[in-house]
């Protein structure tokens, strides 16, 4: 009788269980740093808005801040002097970040405030698409660049108070 060489089934089915268990350590660690990514990147996103309003105030003064996330950005291409309806301030991905799928697990989106013609105030918010897939944190800023965020509910574009918890930056 000869030797048949190879492994046999329960040599087999040990690897695979222990490739199962590999896994089930892996990825559940996978899925919290990806999602800790996505909420630096929303956190990040939101220092580059505030960042771009300053730059649009300074432009642009009569019209004070932008209205919406798309003034902020290129358009369909910058123009030359840049305008106050694409400034070119940040880029494509961003300006049009508050449309599905968003950016990085996050929708971002921006309004200004008009008195008497200028845009005095604005807000901007960052909201994961999928609460606990994506992202868990709802970040929001105003005019006083301070970002702060909110663990439990996402944000409204008129909801950005000195309520939720600043940011440590």
């Amino acid at each position: 009788m000869r030797k048949q060489k190879g492994f046999s089934l329960i040599e087999l089915l040990i690897v695979v269980a222990i490739i199962l268990i590999i896994a089930a350590i892996a990825i559940p660690n996978l899925l919290r740093a990806r999602i800790a990514a996505n909420e630096s990147s929303a956190a990040s996103s939101i220092r580059t808005i505030n960042t771009a309003e300053v730059s649009y105030l300074s432009s642009f003064p009569a019209t004070g801040y932008s209205t919406a996330l798309a003034n902020l950005g290129p358009g369909a291409a910058c123009p030359v002097p840049p305008t106050a309806a694409n400034s070119c301030l940040i880029d494509l991905a961003l300006a049009t970040a508050n449309v599905a799928p968003g950016k990085n697990g996050y929708t971002v989106d921006e309004a200004g405030t008009a008195a008497n013609g200028v845009n005095t105030t604005y807000q901007t918010i960052a909201n994961p698409n999928n609460r606990n897939t994506t992202g868990v944190k709802s970040f929001c800023s105003f005019e006083d660049a301070v970002v702060r965020v909110n663990p439990t509910v996402d944000i409204t574009l008129a909801g950005c108070t000195g309520a939720q918890t600043a940011l440590n930056q």
